[in-house]
């Protein structure tokens, strides 16, 4: 015969019943949650709502499997909804990223827009208004910002927090830096798979000793792949900022890279589009503009997505020679790239302002699998 159904024989059933990995039953750990039970002329039905710390599917399938066999043995017919979530809690190492107040990744959809150069020099006039100011380099393949700062050849110290030891990040301009390059010889070439790469990001983001820091920027190769992915896993990032030269092949891919901060299992708000090379003035017409690379295509797609426009910087020799001798160019007073790299970073702040206002923290993001199983 039947036990009746309600929720002391529910826990009586299922007290023996523990977490792979884990010692202690699932009532004594605290991974039950809450158990609902009814019965009445259209069925019985049992709803359990469980926590886990592990984030591995075969984990979770076993506990439903073991509650589904213990509840349907004493109960006879019944229908049974399990509700299993999955909260990592807070590890160690991650307590440092508290006292980032805004992290914002750097993006563009192909290579060769100037992605870096605009990260570098963001970077460097936000310092210069005052902020507390990092840039972690994720283009491990292809690593500028060494170069940009002026800092190839330098090597990160360690030093010890705690009972821990940490990497000293590169100082230059008032900016923090970590990058692979600091760590490859001149000129050799990074060979490895994506999970190498993805490590090597992993210890650069949480064994860096950051520091406080207002704003920590995330200079990412181009594209859409594995190490995008890989760092919106590891880091709750801010926002984005999209990297765009004006003409169509570029602001194409442009689309394709903000799909991917849009999508719903990413969900990383967009602060806006830079337009960089947008138009060209020789110095002995400083009134003409040539638009090289055609006209506004930034804006147009930014108007079209409905994304803010942050602004255009001009195609100007000086902003390749100082990336090339480790003196960002909107350090340099008084001059047309100076100001609008100002008048770009203070949209910046000012849509990433708005964004805290209006949105809620973002968080590490959760990919699904085929099997509709998330993993954090």
């Amino acid at each position: 015969m039947s036990k009746k159904l309600n929720k002391e024989n529910v826990e009586a059933l299922i007290k023996n019943i523990s977490v792979q990995g884990k010692s202690g039953s699932i009532l004594e750990n605290g991974v039950i949650r809450d158990i609902k039970t009814k019965s009445d002329i259209f069925g019985k039905k049992i709803e359990i709502d469980a926590v886990i710390d592990s984030p591995a599917v075969h984990i979770r399938k076993k506990l439903e499997d073991d509650l589904r066999e213990a509840l349907s043995q004493d109960f006879g017919d019944v229908e049974t909804k399990i509700n299993i979530k999955v909260v990592i809690p807070e590890s160690e190492k991650e307590k440092p990223l508290k006292k980032i107040k805004n992290i914002i990744a750097v993006a563009s959809g192909k290579g060769g827009v100037g992605k870096s150069t605009v990260t570098t020099n963001l970077a460097t006039t936000l310092a210069k208004m005052g902020f507390k100011v990092g840039i972690l380099d994720t283009d491990v393949y292809g690593p500028s910002i060494p170069l940009m700062f002026g800092t190839q050849g330098e090597r990160p110290r360690a030093t010890k927090v705690g009972d821990k030891t940490m990497i000293i990040p590169i100082e230059a301009h008032g900016v923090k830096n970590m990058s692979i390059g600091y760590f490859a010889r001149p000129g050799q070439a990074v060979i490895w798979r994506g999970s190498m790469a993805n490590s090597a990001i992993n210890q650069m983001v949480f064994d860096t000793n950051w520091g406080e820091l207002d704003f920590l920027l995330i200079d990412l190769p181009p594209g859409t792949g594995d190490i995008q992915l890989s760092v919106m896993q590891t880091l709750p990032v801010t926002g984005a900022v999209v990297v765009t030269t004006p003409q169509n092949v570029a602001v194409a891919d442009v689309r394709k890279s903000i799909d991917m901060f849009k999508n719903p299992t990413i969900n990383v708000p967009i602060l806006g589009i830079i337009e960089n090379m947008s138009y060209f003035t020789p110095e002995e017409c400083p009134e003409n503009k040539y638009y090289i690379f055609g006209k506004d295509g930034g804006k147009y797609l930014a108007e079209d997505l409905g994304v803010a426009f942050l602004g255009e910087l001009p195609l100007v020799q000086s902003v390749r020679e100082s990336g090339d001798y480790g003196r960002p160019a909107a350090l340099q007073e008084n001059t047309p790239v100076q100001k609008a790299f100002e008048e770009i970073t203070k949209n910046v702040v000012e849509e990433t302002i708005k964004r805290n206002k209006t949105l809620p923290p973002t968080e590490k993001i959760k990919i699904t699998n085929q099997a509709g199983c998330s993993v954090k």
